[in-house]
């Protein structure tokens, strides 16, 4: 009996475990037709292999959309794997590529914006195999996926994070989508609103460095050729500031860059009601369409 009560517990325990671990990993579920490809090694640093995910369409038509994704976790947890809701993208025929990147414990920064410098180039540099249209490359990401996003982005050409990936020249992407994304890296650390330890866990060594911090912040990166951006925000968030959001609308506005600001009222860290959600991803597929994407 007593064997057997081991036995059991072990069993328990086990499926305990795998429950835990497949909880955090949603399958991504696509259309007919579409293809995948999973665990695709877009960049090698130090030992470590950076991956990302593909998602298909069907082949033998025209180029497709693509659309980045960038996971969140204030850039030091979170797995590629936890993502989905790519469906509104599907139905329109875009591909999806979702990508990890290393995090604070791996690598501190500016590691995890080099790995999103780098996916964006790989996949660049092998649209016409995966038939891809460069001209309408997307990169969204939430919380510091978002962050990400607008510097994966907003970087264009300057090539000051792309030393691990270089001799891509006139990456651009046609749109950013930044949910809740962190925009000034030093405020979200020592800000009036915010004392954020994962942004001075993140900055590392440079954690007392100013001018770093705006070099990873995506306030400082918006110019004039800036692409657009579409910013959503709930305006009771605890942990990234709605006030972040704000500055970034005001200095997109500044450069004349066109973008759109969805404010949710009552909106805490993403955690929206399923119908703000709903009205969230139906104003970015409208925000995309707009552009011709």
């Amino acid at each position: 009996m007593k064997k057997l009560m081991i036995l059991c517990t072990l069993l328990w325990t086990t499926f305990s475990l795998s429950a835990q671990d497949t909880a955090t990993v949603k399958k991504v579920q696509y259309p007919k037709g579409f293809s995948e490809q999973l665990n695709v090694v877009y960049t090698k640093v130090n030992g470590w292999e950076g991956k990302l995910d593909l998602y298909l369409p069907p082949t033998g038509g025209a180029a497709s959309p693509l659309v980045i994704n960038i996971h969140g976790g204030g850039w030091n947890k979170g797995t590629k794997e936890s993502q989905g809701g790519f469906s509104p993208f599907f139905k329109k025929g875009y591909a999806v590529a979702n990508i990890e990147y290393r995090l604070t414990a791996a690598a501190t920064a500016p590691a995890a914006i080099e790995d999103t410098r780098c996916a964006l180039i790989y996949l660049i540099s092998h649209a016409k195999t995966l038939n891809i249209d460069v001209s309408k490359i997307v990169i969204m990401g939430a919380s510091a996926g978002g962050h990400l996003a607008l510097m994966g982005g907003l970087m264009e050409n300057d090539h000051l994070f792309d030393g691990n990936c270089k001799g891509i020249e006139n990456i651009k992407v046609a749109a950013i989508i930044d949910k809740y994304g962190i925009t000034d890296v030093w405020d979200w650390g020592y800000g009036k609103l915010k004392t954020s330890k994962s942004a001075t866990s993140w900055l590392g060594a440079k954690a007392e460095d100013t001018d770093f911090a705006k070099s990873v912040s995506p306030l400082y990166q918006v110019k004039k050729s800036s692409p657009p951006v579409f910013i959503v925000h709930g305006d009771a968030d605890p942990i990234v500031p709605y006030e972040q959001s704000v500055a970034l609308k005001a200095k997109l506005d500044e450069m004349g860059v066109k973008n759109e600001f969805i404010t949710v009222k009552g909106g805490l860290h993403g955690k929206f009601p399923a119908e703000e959600h709903a009205m969230v991803n139906a104003k970015i597929m409208e925000f995309l369409k707009g552009l011709g994407l």
